[in-house]
């Protein structure tokens, strides 16, 4: 079972790193979210459908509705966080900082607050992480998006957590579904009340996707996260969040290759790296 969490987790790593570069060069991030969480919610419907013919009904305990809420909310924050940190910076920074952040919050919560201890491997896996984020922010132009991407990961680490207790009350295709639909209900009700408060002004050039795009980010947002649910089903979170952190480096270099985002690109490239040794040593 681990061997295919492992699987799973890998799969996962290439589907949302691929969305994160769509959406990063799709205009306005919230914009596009808008849009892709009304497709993902279609897309997550249909395998619902294809799921509950097959399998039969699903379970859906009373507190995994609960966890679902809440995690839909955490979620629907974790979108305008990235979107302001991809609006303010460069791709091959922000995802290292976001994605870095939540395994190293998640041992500081250990630590301060549950008492833990970490081995040595550890403690050197909380250093590489320190300095991979402090590489990748020191690489930006300016810090402004250093702030929106660490709120990034507190809500990757927060909804991550949540989704480990919530999708064992569950089935994955089910639990997965409900979050999506709130989340497609939830953005645009946040678009809306941000607009009126004039918190949100779209970019006057900033245009909605095409459906086919906004379908293509949806079927692979979907398909990242539902891999990672089932994952978390399957294996404990320490070995499905390392896994899934591979992305880190691929997107870190694809947004250096090919956004041409040179500036500093070795120190980004390095902080990524060091992200992702960081992780991989947590899990020990």
């Amino acid at each position: 079972m681990i061997a295919l969490a492992v699987g799973m987790s890998l799969a996962a790593a290439v589907f949302h790193g691929t969305w994160n570069v769509l959406i990063k060069v799709s205009g306005d991030p919230i914009v596009t979210f808008r849009r892709v969480t009304l497709m993902t919610a279609a897309v997550a419907t249909i395998m619902l459908v294809g799921a509950w013919l097959v399998l039969g009904q699903g379970r859906l305990d009373p507190a995994a509705l609960g966890l679902a809420f809440l995690s839909s909310i955490l979620e629907t924050a974790y979108l305008w966080l990235l979107s302001t940190a991809y609006r303010r910076g460069e791709l091959s920074a922000v995802y290292p900082i976001a994605r870095g952040s939540a395994p190293l919050l998640s041992v500081l919560v250990g630590l301060t607050i549950l008492g833990e201890r970490l081995t040595s491997p550890q403690l050197v896996g909380v250093a590489l992480l320190l300095v991979g984020i402090l590489a990748v922010t020191v690489s930006q132009a300016s810090g402004r998006a250093t702030v929106p991407a660490l709120l990034t990961g507190v809500a990757i680490a927060a909804y991550t957590s949540i989704d480990r207790v919530g999708v064992r009350l569950s089935v994955p295709w089910l639990y997965g579904w409900l979050l999506f639909t709130l989340m497609a209900l939830e953005l645009p009700l946040t678009l809306w009340i941000a607009s009126r408060l004039n918190l949100y002004r779209p970019s006057p050039e900033a245009l909605e996707p095409s459906w086919g795009q906004s379908i293509l980010i949806g079927a692979f947002m979907w398909a990242g996260y539902f891999l990672v649910l089932w994952a978390l089903s399957l294996a404990p979170l320490a070995v499905v969040a390392p896994v899934r952190e591979t992305a880190v480096v691929a997107v870190a270099v694809w947004g250096v290759w090919r956004l041409r985002e040179r500036r500093r690109s070795a120190m980004k490239l390095s902080g990524a790296v060091a992200t992702l040794a960081g992780v991989a040593l947590l899990a020990l």
